[in-house]
């Protein structure tokens, strides 16, 4: 299977010299624009490294959020530039309004799940510069729920070490599809 394959290089990988700067590059990147979240390289750096743990979430989050205020101002820029455009052929002004005052309400709780879940936490960076959000509040959620997320993955590995690789190793197939299916879900959940 490709994706095991890719799993077991990204574990060679994750003890070389250079993963925590690629990891960063990756956290940060995927934030605004890149499509392949952290955790496929957070994961396997914390079965390597299991007592660098604390390091590697912090690492990820930090850039992530950095990355996440990248998206953000592309949300404010791209907005203002081709969004109101884009509103204002499809006639959408009022429906527009109503949405906005509707996400600045619930703006924390949309960023702090996006950034907790598989939901792609790009579109929320940038549907939130695009919105207007408070910056302070954005980048509040987006530590919040970006450092539980990468703390609490990095934590269960460090808690159980070997057994999460057994574990890990013996259903990577039934994980993945697992995994896929919820992604699935939560696509046709937001988009429907």
């Amino acid at each position: 299977m490709i994706l095991k394959k890719f799993y077991n290089s990204i574990l060679k990988l994750s003890a070389k010299p250079k993963a925590e700067k690629f990891l960063a590059l990756v956290a940060f990147s995927e934030s605004s624009f890149f499509p392949i979240p952290p955790d496929l390289l957070l994961l396997p750096m914390a079965l390597a490294r299991p007592l660098k743990w604390i390091r590697l979430a912090l690492i990820t989050t930090v850039f992530s959020v950095l990355g996440g205020i990248l998206g953000y101002l592309i949300g404010i820029f791209l907005w203002e530039t081709i969004g109101q455009y884009i509103i204002e052929i499809y006639h959408l002004e009022e429906k527009f309004i109503n949405f906005k005052d509707n996400y600045n309400t619930n703006g924390a709780l949309i960023v702090f799940i996006a950034g907790f879940t598989p939901i792609p936490y790009k579109l929320i960076t940038i549907a939130s510069g695009g919105m207007n959000l408070n910056i302070i509040i954005f980048i509040i959620a987006s530590i919040l729920s970006r450092g539980a997320r990468f703390f609490l993955l990095t934590g269960i590995i460090r808690i159980f070490g070997n057994t999460a690789k057994l574990f890990i190793d013996k259903y990577f197939s039934f994980l993945t599809l697992i995994v896929g299916f919820i992604l699935i879900l939560l696509t046709l959940w937001i988009y429907m």
